[in-house]
């Protein structure tokens, strides 16, 4: 019989992970000015507001982590809607020294809760956000478990992912600093997606890199040193070039190539 892992509940569903309790103390003035600002920015137009990463998990560091929010709108987001949360995240990462950047995703109710997106961007409100504002979309979306369709539809797409990664690369400055966010954003990815392709072996859930890149340990020995190199990354990241090559080039292609022979790949997008 599998072993039922942590981020599961009784029923073997997986749970939420985070919560507005879990939100450190010394972080609670800038979700409140989040909060209360979200509906300025947006207006009638706002129909739900998330936090999601490590504030409510409870692991944010201070002056190291950022404010990662997601928006629902009743409609899909205008480039007014992406230059107010542009401003408003902005103003909060400048009000906020306890914060490092603010990250807002921006989509509209339908596209939420479309079919095609049911185990991507619905699994991720349902399980991976926190309800900050609004009605919670969780309500109409379903339970989910770790299993093959979640991992595809999650993320059987980095073989499309690496060919955008490696213009990124190329147009990026020749400098440590310019290449950090890309080592850090990169290493963080291909973690997670290290893990999603074990997630319905190991069956259960975590959002530690740590503990993700031991659970592709369990059952890809041989890869294990990479990925464990990559979850420290993720936390500390580099600027080395080489890194990046190696990502793009080796760790990358074997990973995409590994996760469509296992899950299959990610129904397409039409962005």
């Amino acid at each position: 019989m599998t072993e039922r892992r942590p981020g599961l509940d009784a029923q073997g569903f997986l749970a939420r992970e985070g919560s507005l309790t879990r939100v450190p103390p010394v972080f609670h003035p800038v979700v409140a000015a989040a909060r209360d600002r979200l509906p300025d920015v947006f207006g009638a137009r706002l129909h739900s507001a998330y936090l999601y990463g490590s504030l409510p998990r409870g692991t944010a560091r201070v002056g190291r982590s950022d404010l990662d929010l997601l928006v629902a709108l009743h409609e899909e987001p205008t480039e007014a809607d992406r230059a107010g949360a542009r401003a408003l995240g902005e103003a909060l990462d400048k009000e906020y020294p306890q914060i490092d950047g603010v990250g807002t995703l921006l989509y509209g109710r339908a596209r939420l809760l479309s079919d095609l997106e049911r185990h991507d961007l619905g699994w991720f409100v349902a399980c991976l956000c926190t309800p900050l504002l609004g009605e919670d979309l969780a309500g109409h979306l379903p339970r989910y478990r770790p299993d093959s369709l979640l991992a595809r539809e999650t993320n059987g797409d980095l073989a499309l992912l690496l060919a955008r990664w490696r213009t990124r690369i190329a147009e990026t400055e020749d400098t440590d600093a310019a290449r950090l966010p890309l080592v850090r954003y990169m290493s963080r990815h291909l973690v997670r997606t290290a893990f999603t392709l074990v997630m319905p072996r190991w069956n259960g859930w975590t959002s530690d890199l740590r503990e993700m890149a031991e659970a592709f340990a369990t059952y890809y020995p041989a890869r294990a040193d990479p990925l464990r190199a990559a979850a420290v990354r993720g936390y500390e990241p580099t600027g080395d070039a080489g890194v990046l090559r190696a990502y793009v080039d080796d760790l990358g292609p074997w990973l995409a190539q590994e996760y469509a022979r296992v899950h299959g790949v990610k129904a397409p997008r039409p962005d």
